[in-house]
């Protein structure tokens, strides 16, 4: 743990009697970037974040926020962090802005200094003006109002806990624009079992599954990782007979052939892009089957995810 990084964590685990919710994580989170916390259900991800941000004990290991240890009920790394929790609470009578005037409060806030960033922050996440109570938010104001509450003691790091979980369409686009726009001021620490979410905005990402990391990366190198370890292809052709398929599955750069939607389509999953870019039309023309459509699939998040997660 040499290397400063916004968030680290060394061999972190937490026990509940014989039951390891984490174990033995291995986290480094580069400054200024948006990290996926990715995993299914029960993975992991909350009992982590409960654990990096002070407010559960870890059963072992070592965690660091930008270099400061942190402890269990500590204060010390308050100010370097900034937590909206899967379920947030707010107080119903109150309006956004003195919501948020009344978080800045608890961090000892100059008035003057927090006037501005209570007005910046609220037209970060589109409230600026809303004089409407909390109590009658949407469910995606609300979040909208519990990341500019995460941001408002000017933290390095801040975590956010399903932010997207259970808002439709519209509420999920703007949490998500308002988390894209923080990329390199501040370090966004993303759970989430939305995978779609994970490739919009996150530059990195680790797939947790039973409290263990099966991958991290950056999403670029995943994708490249798991190209060469295979791409398919979905041909569409006249009269694609099982005589073909069968040809197909001979040929030593393919690796499984199944059915498309429709009689005239096929998937077939490759380890060389390049030989059946320029085999297939070469076999389809020695039998004389016209092409109609030739499409190459890269790998998207999901086939990663559920290659990790079934193994």
């Amino acid at each position: 743990m040499s290397k400063m990084y916004a968030v680290e964590t060394e061999n972190l685990s937490k026990l509940f009697g014989s039951f390891k919710a984490v174990d033995d994580l291995n986290l480094r989170v580069p400054g200024g970037s948006i990290y996926g916390f990715l995993g299914p259900n029960g993975a992991g991800k909350t009992t982590t974040i409960k654990m990096l941000t002070g407010l559960s004990k870890p059963s072992s290991g070592i965690i660091k926020i930008c270099g400061k240890e942190v402890k269990f009920g500590s204060l010390k790394n308050r100010l370097d962090i900034g937590y909206l929790p899967d379920v947030p609470a707010f107080y119903n009578w109150m309006t956004p802005a003195e919501f948020l005037e009344f978080c800045g409060e608890l961090f000892s806030i100059e008035d003057m200094i927090l006037k501005d960033r209570v007005e910046y922050l609220l037209d970060l996440v589109g409230l600026n003006g809303v004089k409407k109570k909390i109590g009658g938010f949407s469910r995606g104001m609300k979040q909208r109002l519990g990341i500019a509450q995460a941001l408002i003691n000017n933290p390095k790091v801040i975590f956010l806990d399903e932010p997207t979980s259970a808002l439709d369409p519209i509420g999920r686009k703007d949490v998500m624009d308002i988390i894209a726009k923080l990329a390199g001021k501040v370090t966004v620490f993303f759970s989430t079992h939305i995978l779609a979410d994970i490739e919009r905005v996150c530059d990195r990402v680790v797939i947790l599954n039973k409290g263990r990391v099966q991958i991290e990366d950056t999403m670029e190198n995943l994708r490249k990782e798991n190209s060469r370890q295979g791409v398919s292809v979905e041909l569409e052709a006249d009269s694609l007979c099982d005589n073909f398929v069968s040809v197909l599955k001979q040929q030593k750069w393919v690796e499984d052939v199944s059915n498309g939607e429709n009689i005239d389509e096929i998937r077939i999953y490759v380890t060389d892009i390049k030989e059946a870019q320029l085999n297939i039309p070469r076999l389809l023309s020695e039998r004389e089957i016209a092409l109609k459509r030739f499409s190459t699939i890269e790998p998207s998040l999901e086939d990663i995810f559920l290659k990790v997660v079934n193994g």
